[in-house]
Formats: C-alpha cells, sequence, structure tokens
C-alpha cells in the first residue's frame, strides 16, 4: 500500500529566507505553487530537490493555518487506498480523496494519532 516518502513538509513564516537557506545547503528549487485561501490570501508551496536522483522531496509551506510537520506518503491509488482503510474505525479522514494539479489526495490520521498526506493518482 505505501510505496514511499514521497515528500516531508515543514512550515516557515519566511518562505523566501528558507529558500535562500535550504539551497545554500545543496537542494534546489523544483517547483512552486501558489494557492488562494477563502479569505482571498495567498499562501505557498515550495519543492526542493536533493542531488541524489530518486529521492524524497523537500517541500516548504507558508500556510498561515497549517503550521506543523507534513509527510506526504506516495500511494498506487488513492481512491483505493481510501476505500480500503476505511474499514478500519480506528483511522481518522482528515480530508477524503480530492483532485490536486498531479492526482489525488487524501488526509488520515493513523490510530497513532500520526497524520498523514497520502498522494498518487
Amino acid at each position: 500500500m505505501f510505496k514511499k516518502l514521497e515528500c516531508v513538509c515543514i512550515h516557515t513564516k519566511d518562505i523566501e529566507k528558507s529558500v535562500s537557506f535550504y539551497t545554500s545547503m545543496g537542494l534546489t528549487e523544483n517547483w512552486k505553487i501558489e494557492r488562494n485561501l477563502e479569505n482571498g490570501a495567498t499562501w505557498t508551496l515550495i519543492g526542493l530537490k536533493f542531488p541524489q536522483k530518486d529521492s524524497s522531496e523537500f517541500v516548504l509551506s507558508n500556510h498561515p493555518e497549517n503550521n506543523f510537520l507534513e509527510l506526504e506518503i506516495l500511494v498506487e491509488d488513492v481512491q483505493q487506498v481510501y476505500a480500503e482503510l476505511s474499514i478500519n474505525e480506528e483511522i481518522q479522514w482528515i480530508r477524503t480523496p480530492f483532485a490536486t494539479e498531479s492526482g489525488h489526495v487524501a488526509v488520515m490520521e493513523a490510530p497513532d494519532e500520526n497524520v498523514f498526506v497520502l498522494v498518487g493518482k
């Protein structure tokens, strides 16, 4: 079911300062997405790549409310994994599957209270 650690996303208050710091540590900026909140404010996600090919990504976020660490786990099919895991009453679904630019995402809280962002097709 879980294929690989896709990325670790950390919160930052100053995203440009963080990009500068982490690129000085050998990471390279790979992509950038700006999203709008319901109140009209904009927040940013920036994906950084490690030098090693096929490595997980390091993602920076300046979302004003999501100021916590996120672990994204790659799965083959988010909707299928959601259907299979939904029978487990110990799993709490924070976000049911929804479409993104590159596939689907769902957010679950495991029985040990750790939160995982599932990404895939």
